[in-house]
C-alpha cells in the first residue's frame, strides 16, 4: 500500500510557520519591548515572526 501524499516525510518539519502560538507571541513581544507589565495574554496585537 502506498502512503498518501499529504503525509509528507520529516524534511518538512522545520518549515517556517506564519502563525505563532500565544506563548510565542508573548515571548516575541517581550523581546521587542512591546510587552507592558499587567498586559493580558488575551487579545494580543498581531505579530509577524522574525525572519
Amino acid at each position: 500500500m502506498s502512503q498518501h501524499p499529504s503525509l509528507k516525510s520529516s524534511k518538512t518539519v522545520g518549515a517556517k510557520r506564519s502563525v505563532l502560538k500565544r506563548f510565542e507571541r508573548v515571548k516575541l513581544l517581550k523581546a521587542r519591548g512591546d510587552w507592558k507589565d499587567g498586559m493580558s495574554a488575551m487579545n494580543l496585537p498581531k505579530t509577524k515572526p522574525d525572519e
